[in-house]
């Protein structure tokens, strides 16, 4: 956990992940072994299943609840979720998370190791291969490993987790009236489909212009574009960019790492960035805004992100 907090303050553009398995039967009833993995970061512990509580009327992949101490947390079959056929293989490993204020177990078959890698060595899924609920794979000698997006499985099941697209209405009007926002472009860098989507809906309701980035590469690239066009005909680079948004974790390149390339060239120093991330702890904030981003957000947050985006490009 040292090394993995030491990753999160700095711009080495690397991550731990836990590799754990889901494994399932096939149609000849023979065992396939799968492979995933989970950012450290979001890792609290690793237990065997204690005794289990069922919850009357829970969701599909709500399997129960634990007692961990002096807390209460909710655990999520994640063999349900991946709709995986299990026979009658037992998942007794539960793997403790933490992220956006919320304690969850999620289990599992079995857990392996921990493994230091850079994000350039995780590959954004490929569209024949792509699933909404994964976010990245790892290329190992003999596997991969499939790097889950647990913000979107534990947001569809705990809703106190969820992102939620805020009323229009609400959005285009301020306390001076109504506010027009279409002359100003955000660049937003997620991984994640559904959080993407989700923050670039909100954004555009507002009536912000939004320009999109799968991964911090992706950006890098968009705004590298943009600076030679500024070069190119004298034009201010935040007439094209006014602000950037920005995950931490993502493939290629992550979010610190694109920060610190922004603060890094002259034409950027203006350029306000947030980081809009569920490792958002209090620790977390201070060493960010230290890296040089102008404001955090955590997952779910979305209800100051407009208040932010409008004091942010004034």
């Amino acid at each position: 956990m040292k090394q993995t907090n030491i990753l999160l303050e700095s711009d080495t553009n690397e991550l731990e992940i836990v590799e754990f398995r889901i494994d399932e039967m096939d149609d000849h009833n023979n065992l396939v072994p799968c492979h995933y993995g989970v950012n450290v970061a979001k890792v609290r512990e690793i237990i065997r299943l204690p005794q289990m509580s069922r919850v009357v009327n829970a969701k599909p992949g709500v399997e129960g609840m634990i007692k961990l101490r002096d807390k209460v947390i909710t655990v999520i079959n994640l063999a349900k979720v991946l709709g995986k056929d299990t026979g009658d293989l037992v998942a007794d490993r539960v793997v403790v998370l933490e992220f956006n204020n919320l304690m969850v177990g999620v289990l599992v078959h079995s857990v392996s190791r921990i493994y230091r890698i850079s994000w350039k060595n995780v590959e954004p899924p490929s569209h024949s291969v792509h699933s909404e609920q994964v976010t990245g794979l790892v290329k190992m000698d003999d596997r991969i490993i499939l790097v889950l997006d647990f913000e979107k499985i534990v947001g569809e099941l705990c809703s106190e987790s969820a992102l939620r697209p805020l009323a229009e209405g609400a959005l285009l009007s301020a306390e001076g009236g109504v506010v027009d926002r279409s002359h100003k472009t955000i660049l937003v860098a997620d991984d994640s489909l559904f959080i993407r989507n989700t923050l670039c809906q909100t954004l555009r309701s507002a009536g912000y212009a939004v320009t999109e980035a799968e991964n911090g590469a992706e950006a890098w690239g968009i705004i590298q574009d943009k600076i030679t066009h500024c070069t190119q005909d004298g034009s201010d680079f935040r007439s094209h960019i006014s602000m950037m948004i920005t995950d931490v974790e993502m493939p290629q390149m992550d979010g610190l790492h694109l920060t610190s390339l922004v603060r890094k060239e002259e034409t950027l120093k203006s350029l306000p960035v947030v980081i809009f991330s569920s490792l958002a702890s209090e620790d977390n904030k201070r060493k960010w805004i230290g890296l040089g981003a102008n404001h955090i957000l955590t997952k779910p947050d979305l209800p100051n992100l407009v208040r932010v985006a409008d004091e942010l490009t004034q």
